[in-house]
């Protein structure tokens, strides 16, 4: 739910044709989220609460024709995503005339599953393990299938990229052995935000 909202309010709020509607719809889903989290799980209602959000966000009424720059966030977990850490980046950013492109915290998750593979072709490591860690990224890319099959549909939103893709992209600039912290993981989420057209990059660091 989370990587949706970024992904739905950072894209729309910055074009907004009536002031606080983004910030209005956010609210309204958040209670339904978080309604929902406190029963019983459930993937069909998972899937329709997604539905129903992207297409709610996308239905806004925005300024298409508006052109500001587009920056793109990346760095150290913690930094990135807290706006306590990072000194509420996101709103700076909106307040100075700009986009905020925030990739997916997910991703990480997937990073840290996908670096057994290398592991387990270099360095020693279980292929068990590697198969285990596989399995938990094919569970976590169905969890958002549905999201990405409405994000491709949408007007104004893209899907993430694929774990394998973002390590493709970073293979060719930094071995895949580099997994302390977010290792080449920095890298990948770099190219993919270039690629999509985001020249502007912000790369939160703690030290």
């Amino acid at each position: 739910y989370g990587d949706i909202f970024m992904r739905t309010v950072y894209r729309m709020r910055p074009y907004e044709k009536v002031p606080g509607s983004v910030n209005a719809m956010h609210e309204k889903w958040k209670r339904i989220c978080n309604n929902d989290l406190k029963r019983a799980p459930s993937m069909t209602r998972f899937n329709h609460i997604i539905k129903d959000m992207i297409r709610d966000f996308d239905n806004i009424p925005i300024y298409e024709d508006k052109v500001i720059p587009r920056v793109g966030i990346v760095g150290e977990i913690l930094v990135k995503f807290l706006p306590q850490a990072n000194n509420h980046l996101v709103e700076l950013l909106e307040r100075e005339g700009a986009e905020a492109v925030m990739p997916d915290m997910l991703d990480f998750f997937l990073y840290c599953f996908y670096n057994s593979n290398f592991k387990a072709d270099h360095l020693g490591g279980k292929r068990s393990t590697a198969r285990l860690c596989n399995l938990g990224i094919s569970l976590l890319e169905y969890f958002r299938k549905t999201a990405r099959k409405e994000l491709e549909a949408s007007k104004n939103f893209t899907p993430p990229s694929r774990i394998w893709e973002l390590a493709d992209m970073a293979k060719h600039y930094v071995s895949l052995g580099n997994q302390t912290g977010e290792g080449w993981f920095l890298t990948g989420e770099m190219l993919e935000l270039i690629h999509s057209g985001v020249k502007n990059i912000v790369c939160t660091q703690p030290f």
